[in-house]
């Protein structure tokens, strides 16, 4: 039983709701079970997620825990709400260690029956003028991505409307195209936008409206271009996203859900009530990454997801078994995550 602190630099600047982010800051923790030592990864994300120091205090209290009680009782004090990239951190390197004592990968423990070489994931290009969103897309399509999603809200609606129709030419009919909003609309703004990106052939908009606008979301929802949510889920629940009708597609990130596990029960609860499951990364290191390809690849048919974040680091905890080729993600095959314990660290 370990917790390792580590900083790791940015490639460029990650901008956010809370300001611009140059280092991932988390806890790299080894939790031996079953005669097996699992790794996992708690990289809290400014607005997503607890404190650093917060997250730092509940993973040690849980693995102390596991250690004299067990990590029945760990996972009880473990609290989804108040600490998900805890929770994330150790769950993740308990499943790590009984899927190895297993003999199996991480995904096939979540789901016994699924079979996955590789998963299929989107480019995301950032905000810029209309030629540079161009020359980025053309770029991500030209290294195999067939799906891309636009950051948009950034500028005026209109001024998004043109990078997006600039896209589509560029691009042709075969590439998928999404945008994300990251909450920056007003009713009338989000409103204005789907009318327009509806002929442009945009399958969904991440999180147009701000995240407690259930109501709106409910609104577009359904519609032409669809809705997804993402920083709805920090404050609400997912079954009353469901409830309310609020989303046609939900965007899993693990570390903000709580860890692999829960992760996986949600994507699937999604998929049973009619919305897509897209599983994504808060741009973490190898370890919390690859767990979440391991989700993705749990769910039969995955639609492309936001795992390709391997190159937004500009360093690492260690070797990347799960490399991106051709617009897919490959899906480690060994035990567990499928990582030597012993070749990742700060």
């Amino acid at each position: 039983m370990s917790i390792d602190e580590f900083s790791l630099a940015l490639s460029t600047p990650l901008e956010t709701a809370s300001g611009p982010i140059e280092t991932r800051q988390g806890l790299l923790a080894r939790y031996d079970h079953r005669d097996e030592t699992g790794l996992g990864e708690a990289t809290p994300l400014p607005g997503w997620t607890e404190s650093l120091s917060a997250c730092r205090s509940t993973l040690g209290r849980a693995l102390e825990t596991a250690e004299s009680e067990g990590h029945a009782s760990a996972l009880l004090d473990l609290e989804v709400a108040d600490a998900p990239a805890a929770r994330h951190g150790f769950t993740t390197a308990l499943f790590d260690a009984d899927a190895r004592a297993e003999g199996v990968p991480l995904y096939q423990w979540l789901d016994e029956d699924r079979r996955c070489e590789s998963v299929p994931v989107n480019a995301t290009i950032g905000d810029a003028d209309a030629s540079e969103t161009v020359e980025r897309a053309q770029t991500a399509v030209d290294r195999g991505f067939d799906c891309l999603k636009l950051k948009v809200g950034a500028r005026p609606v209109a001024a998004d409307v043109d990078r997006v129709r600039a896209v589509r030419e560029a691009v042709g009919d075969g590439v998928t195209l999404r945008a994300d909003a990251n909450a920056a609309w007003s009713r009338e703004e989000a409103v204005s936008a789907l009318e327009e990106f509806g002929p442009l052939d945009v399958a969904y908009v991440e999180q147009p409206l701000p995240a407690d606008d259930l109501d709106g979301l409910a609104d577009l929802a359904g519609g032409p271009v669809g809705v997804a949510v993402d920083e709805t889920l920090v404050d609400h629940r997912v079954a009353e996203v469901l409830e309310r009708d609020a989303a046609d597609v939900l965007i899993v990130k693990p570390m903000v859900l709580g860890g692999p596990g829960d992760a996986h029960t949600i994507a699937t609860r999604a998929r049973d009530a009619g919305v897509e499951p897209v599983v994504t990364t808060t741009v973490d290191g190898v370890v919390a990454r690859t767990a979440a390809v391991h989700v993705a690849a749990a769910i039969p048919d995955v639609a492309p997801c936001g795992l390709a974040t391997a190159e937004l680091l500009a360093e690492d905890l260690g070797p990347d078994p799960a490399p991106v080729d051709d617009g897919r993600i490959t899906v480690p095959q060994s035990p567990g995550l499928g990582m030597d314990p012993s070749e990742v660290g700060p």
